[in-house]
């Protein structure tokens, strides 16, 4: 007798006890898209409906079906494997309750054996309705722990979702809908055994030299005592042994050496080569990638106070990139086509890290395995976000299994970097009545969840580093690391919730700035979606509904009118606030790098919408790109010059009184983020608005491997009142490695000229091509089509008597030409906005 499995997903019977509501669901997954499917709601995105199918999570659920077993099926032990249970529910087999669910991070294996039968067999679970049980413990606590109210937005109830193991973003957030969604999302099989089924492989990995040994801990779950063969399979070797098991579990460990090995390395500074590791059980085959590479986190006093480094084979790499929420709000969209388009957007874009953040999900297996296939590095959060959470044993408990069972699935992964206790918890006790009245008391209820965190960590995964919080200064460091810059990650929010401006973001310096952002308007084609033209307004409530940060659309265009003239219609604001957006995230990480190796990293907020909505990603919602992904890619270029102002003066108008505070120099500094020293040809100019430009600077400067260092300086009296700088840089063989541009004073400060731009396409190949021209200075030139896909550039300064080739690049599988693309394309710029 072998292993076999049978699927149990496919179509169950929903219903209801407190509603009239029968219907089918395919699961794995949601309610709410069983509902949308039979038309029994409308769609939860469109306008305010959100409110409309809040009824849906205030109601308990019921799914069940018939399956048929064969007697080969039950011949065996059986285990009933369901992961991902969202989230409160009874599981009843054949009549019979097996299991009390209440934990949506959690994979439940039951054991099944005898109560299977021959012939038609009955699943059923039901569901509670978690806001009702999570209210329940909030109320029964000892003593109270407040919840986030993020999710209070728009007048929409808040749920106590520290009690409860679930996203907490599912109850909304300030850039997310509030729809608490229902569902099985993973693994559904009863799994036959003739003795023993797998629970898990780690790898550790030693390096040496010029091999890598490979130690593998297996764990096997057997049902009674005997023996079995375990066989694994990497690079060409095998390792079988016959091994002796006892009832419970077992851990087995062997060794591999990989000679000569291929190491992996982060996107842009390596490939990602994979040995396939092939685990067997009697049948029981699980594949599992391996990316063979040494990573580590420098935490050490130096002249400032303390580094904060990822080292990757030996080299210190700065981590670029941004946060990851999860890629929708409905569950059942959550698919591999969806999530690789983003993923594919990350590296298109230069980043080489994404953090997971604690107020999401642990992600799908094919998530981990996007990651370590294009190299993008995971800061991973625990699942704990902005408020305390009890530390009673039952919950303790609880997330034990919760944080054991996930290190266990996905320290294997080369992309996992670091192990991060949560999200912003800690810094959550000052704002909160309730915790800073009683400090003391939250803190302690705070170390003990934390501290069991870094102890799992430790025993599980001991080749990575626990990072007690983010933002956080350290090991058992409970101070404000908010504003610290000295050591360990920095969230800077002050530009956006204080309403600085964007120089604001020089004033700080941080080792690692794990978490900052800027908001922008969803693009038209994405508003468009979710609002009738009577809505597109910033005040109309539609409009407000898709905002969830508190005054977010006022901040908008409070910033709208710092740096640009007034947009003439809701369009060119839509435009603009994406202008303003990418130029914020820009200063602060342009910036940022340029004080490396003081700085190592910088993760903005964020990179994908969970639905449409005004937010901070760069990245509309369905993953189109919008202008600060564009801003992106070049800003994280890894041989890069960027313009920093130094020395500001205050100048004052006829009555004494300040008016505007200017550099009196510009410093170009050269970054070079790769292995390689770098030798470049820099030209910078000084361009008239209206037309006309002159050289200031050209020659050849060397920026050493993993540095940066000043190039040129450029007095800002050699700049006219209607000039800016405008310079590129090339290779020693003459290639445009990048261009970028420098502003003194804000937008609105200049008298733009209307450029006339033309447009010619072409197709090399497969590829189409757009070549833009124009006869005068023409700023944020940003090309857009109907068809899924982005340019590779966007948001461009077009200069005249020079051309500039965009390529385009489809997605989702789109084929397209460039005739087909001419038919749609439309060109926005600054002068055109007012």
């Amino acid at each position: 007798m072998t292993y076999s499995a049978l699927d149990l997903s496919g179509t169950f019977q929903l219903s209801s006890t407190a509603k009239d509501v029968k219907t089918s669901i395919a699961l794995p997954g949601d309610v709410h898209t069983a509902l949308l499917a039979a038309d029994i709601i409308p769609d939860p995105y469109f306008g305010e409906n959100e409110k409309a199918v809040m009824w849906v999570n205030h109601t308990p659920w019921t799914v069940e079906r018939t399956f048929e077993a064969s007697a080969a099926d039950i011949d065996g032990y059986l285990t009933l494997t369901l992961s991902e249970i969202d989230c409160i529910a009874t599981v009843s087999l054949n009549g019979e309750p097996i299991l009390e669910a209440d934990n949506s991070f959690v994979r439940y294996d039951i054991d099944v054996t005898g109560k299977v039968r021959e012939g038609d067999n009955h699943l059923k679970i039901d569901f509670a309705v978690t806001r009702d049980v999570a209210r329940a413990r909030a109320e029964a606590h000892p003593f109270p722990i407040p919840f986030t109210k993020n999710y209070q937005t728009n007048g929409l109830e808040g749920v106590h979702m520290n009690f409860v193991r679930k996203a907490a973003c599912h109850a909304g957030w300030d850039w997310g809908i509030c729809l608490m969604p229902t569902g099985v999302y993973g693994t559904m099989s009863i799994r036959k055994s003739r003795l023993a089924r797998q629970e898990s492989v780690e790898v550790e990995q030693a390096h040496g030299k010029n091999s890598v040994e490979l130690t593998l801990k297996t764990r096997l779950f057997a049902f009674a005592h005997g023996e079995v063969e375990l066989q694994h399979e990497i690079d060409g070797q095998t390792i079988t042994d016959k091994v002796a098991v006892n009832k419970g579990e077992n851990v087995f460990t062997h060794n591999v050496t990989i000679k000569e090995p291929r190491l992996w390395w982060p996107a842009g500074q390596g490939e990602q080569p994979l040995y396939e590791l092939v685990t067997s059980l009697e049948g029981e085959v699980i594949r599992r990638k391996i990316g063979l590479r040494k990573l580590e986190w420098v935490v050490e006093p130096d002249e400032i106070d303390h580094t904060f480094k990822c080292r990757i084979n030996g080299r210190d790499i700065t981590m670029m990139g941004a946060n990851w929420i999860p890629a929708d709000a409905i569950p059942s969209r959550i698919t591999p086509a969806a999530v690789r388009d983003l993923l594919e957007s990350a590296r298109a874009a230069n980043m080489n890290m994404l953090r997971i953040w604690g107020g999401g999900q642990y992600e799908p297996d094919f998530f981990y395995e996007l990651c370590d296939e294009l190299g993008l590095l995971i800061w991973h959060d625990f699942m704990f976000a902005c408020m305390s959470y009890p530390s009673d044993r039952k919950f303790l408990d609880n997330v034990r299994t919760e944080i054991t069972q996930q290190i266990r699935r996905l320290s294997h992964h080369a992309s996992i970097a670091l192990w991060c206790g949560d999200n912003e918890v800690i810094g959550s006790l000052s704002w909160y009545p309730e915790t800073r009245a009683a400090p003391e008391r939250y803190v302690a209820n705070y170390d003990r969840l934390n501290s069991m965190l870094g102890n799992i960590v430790e025993d599980e995964d001991p080749g990575r580093r626990f990072w007690p919080s983010s933002p956080s200064m350290g090991y058992l460091d409970f101070s404000d690391g908010w504003h610290a810059d000295t050591r360990g990650d920095t969230h800077y929010w002050d530009v956006w919730h204080s309403a600085k401006s964007f120089e604001a973001y020089r004033t700080v310096n941080p080792r690692f700035a794990s978490e900052f952002g800027f908001q922008s308007f969803s693009s038209m084609n994405v508003v468009a979606t979710f609002a009738e033209e009577k809505d597109r307004n910033p005040s109309s409530p539609v409009m407000e509904n898709h905002q969830r940060n508190d005054g977010g659309n006022a901040r908008i265009l409070e910033t709208m009118c710092r740096y640009f003239r007034f947009p003439r219609d809701f369009e060119q604001m839509v435009f603009l606030s994406q202008v303003q957006q990418g130029l914020a995230i820009k200063t602060a990480i342009e910036y940022w790098r340029s004080t490396k190796p003081r700085c190592m990293g910088t993760l903005y907020w964020q990179i994908n919408d969970i639905w449409p909505v005004a937010s901070w990603s760069s990245l509309d919602y369905g993953g189109q790109w919008k202008l600060l992904h564009y801003m992106a890619k070049r800003f994280f270029l890894p041989i890069n010059v960027v313009a920093v102002p130094q020395n500001s003066e205050v100048r004052t108008n006829s009555r004494g009184l300040a008016v505007e505070t200017l550099p009196t120099e510009i410093a170009l500094k050269a970054i070079n983020d790769t292995a390689d020293k770098a030798e470049i040809h820099l030209e910078v100019q000084a361009v008239k608005v209206g037309g006309g430009a002159r050289t200031l600077s050209e020659g050849k400067a060397k920026v050493g491997p993993d540095a940066a260092k000043e190039v040129a300086t450029i007095k800002a009296k050699k700049l006219e009142e209607d000039e800016f700088l405008f310079f590129s840089w090339t290779d020693e063989d003459g290639n445009l490695i990048g261009e970028n541009d420098y502003f003194p004073k804000p937008y609105k400060a200049y008298e733009l000229v209307r450029p006339t731009i033309t447009a010619k396409w072409s197709q090399a190949g497969a590829t189409p091509v757009l070549t833009l021209e124009t006869d005068k200075p023409a700023l944020f030139v940003t090309a857009t089509v109907d068809a899924p896909g982005y340019f590779s550039d966007n948001a461009v300064t077009l200069l005249p008597g020079r051309q500039t080739v965009l390529t385009f690049t489809p997605r989702l599988g789109a084929r397209v030409s460039a005739e087909e693309l001419a038919e749609t394309l439309r060109i926005s710029e600054l002068s055109q906005t007012f």
